[in-house]
Parts: C-alpha cells; structure tokens; sequence
C-alpha cells in the first residue's frame, strides 16, 4: 500500500529491513564510483589505520540508507515525486565488512508545497544502526510527495 503525503504525520516512525555490508558490495561500489581509496580497498594500508582493517566507503552507507528506507519497503513508490536533499548529514561511526544495518526514520517537518497544491515536502530524521544499535551515520533526508488524488 502506497502512502501519500496526506497519509504522514510529524512523529510517524518506521524501522527497516536490515541489510548486510559484504566485500563484494565495497568493491562494486569502489568500481561503479571509481572511489578506490585504499582504506577501503587494500588490506595492508588500512592495517595501519585507526581502524586496523578496511571499512566501507562513507557514502556507501548512505545510499544503503536510502534503499532502505524506501526501497525495501514500497511505502512510497507511488507518491515520490523527487529526493530533494540531505541536511546536516554525520558520519559518526564507521561500518565494517559484515556489519548489518538498518534505518530508523521519523517525519520531522511536514509542509504543503506554496506553489504546486497537488504536493508536499516531508523531512525524515534517519538514522543508520549497526547489529550492535550503535548509531553509524544520522541526518536529514528532504522528499517531495504527491497529495492523495481525488478518486
């Protein structure tokens, strides 16, 4: 069942799915990004990090974070007209090969469009948890949303 901006609420939560962060997804992220810096990709240099081993791209957890959110769970697939940004978004804990992760979201603001009625902007407070429920990364996700239309 599609939701559609008349359908949320400020307060409104959801969990997700979970998913786990394999060798193969860092790969194919370095490869589709280009983004191969060795702390995710080569053992050796980042033995001699802070972290003692390699851990995954940043942004790869924030695009999981996305799929997560919605794409798991076909709550809006309907109803989303655009993604229309990230504010004040932190990358606070880094994610390991094998972590598991989640998403936490919660509708923070709630407004009708001024100049399109037939639509609204939605602000999700997100927040990405490990297996551990230890927060990684936190921020604001911003989306367009179609109005229920008239039956």
């Amino acid at each position: 069942m599609s939701l559609w901006f008349d359908d949320l609420t400020v307060g409104r939560r959801w969990n997700s799915p979970s998913r786990t962060v394999t060798e193969a997804d860092v790969g194919n992220f370095a490869s589709l990004t280009g983004d191969y810096f060795p702390l995710h990709t080569s053992e050796e240099y980042a033995k001699q990090t802070e972290f003692g081993t390699r851990i995954a791209h940043g942004l790869l957890g924030l695009t999981f974070a996305q799929g997560l959110m919605w794409a798991r769970t076909g709550e809006l697939d309907e109803s989303v007209v655009a993604f229309l940004g990230i504010g004040e978004w932190k990358f606070l804990a880094p994610i390991h090969f094998g972590d598991t992760l989640k998403v936490g979201y919660e509708v923070v603001t709630q407004r009708a469009s001024a100049s399109r009625p037939d639509r609204g902007v939605l602000e999700f407070d997100v927040t990405v948890l490990n297996q551990h429920c230890a927060v990684t990364q936190r921020g604001i996700k911003t989306l367009l949303v179609a109005r229920r239309k008239d039956d």
